[in-house]
């Protein structure tokens, strides 16, 4: 059976993490691969820096889901996450200010099968996109 390690960021609560991880545990086996879901900030801890765990991440073919879009748009980080063949989704807040708790939640909750079938169907390094009002789009 596959078995993928998805990320939370620590821009993220990491309860996200927990929370999905959870939930998702009964499904593995319906779903034929198994998902494992995890927080940045526990397994890497507090504070790390993108370029310490992004390399670590992506030794272990693991999935990061973040708001932190700068990690696309700073060419070293672009380069680090290809480089170490991560597949990232961002996460667009609505606002500057990001998501509000239950807003996130409700996101995250509402594109779960698709990021499945996302983690599922491609190879990292990949990047998809999502607004608070559209669905995971494939990023160039």
């Amino acid at each position: 059976m596959k078995k993928f390690k998805i990320f939370i960021d620590e821009n993220l609560p990491k309860q996200l993490a927990i929370g999905l991880n959870e939930l998702q545990r009964p499904q593995n086996i319906r779903d034929g691969f198994e998902l494992e879901v995890l927080s940045v900030s526990d397994v890497y801890g507090i504070g790390a820096k993108d370029e310490d765990w992004i390399p670590k991440v992506g030794a272990i073919n693991g999935i990061v889901i973040t708001q932190d879009f700068r990690i696309q748009t700073q060419k070293h980080q672009r380069e680090l996450y290809l480089k170490n063949d991560v597949g990232i989704f961002f996460l667009n807040p609505p606002s500057k200010l990001g998501y509000q708790y239950w807003e996130m939640v409700k996101k995250l909750i509402s594109e779960w099968e698709n990021i499945k079938k996302i983690v599922n169907k491609n190879k990292p390094p990949f990047a998809f996109r999502c607004t608070s009002k559209t669905a995971f789009v494939k990023m160039d």
